[in-house]
């Protein structure tokens, strides 16, 4: 279970979040392409873009749930809209 207490800085702030159990396998990023982003040179994932609508906290959540290491929560600060 993803960690808010260990989520990169990266991560643009609201609902979702990436932690530091990121294996940069690209699931996330592959699956919600609009809201993960992969920082290339430290090697993880991050969100980018927090979901706004029903379609894009679909994709989200399944991002989340496809994560291999579950370093993706959903409950950081702030709410999605």
């Amino acid at each position: 279970m993803a960690d808010k207490t260990n989520k990169y800085d990266e991560n643009i702030a609201g609902k979702y979040y990436v932690d530091r159990e990121c294996i940069a396998c690209d699931a996330c990023v592959l699956t919600a392409p609009d809201h993960f982003g992969m920082d290339e040179d430290d090697g993880h994932a991050f969100v980018i873009k927090q979901p706004t609508g029903d379609a894009e906290v679909e994709l989200c959540v399944e991002a989340m749930e496809g994560c291999p290491v579950e370093a993706i929560g959903d409950d950081g600060e702030g709410d999605a809209e």
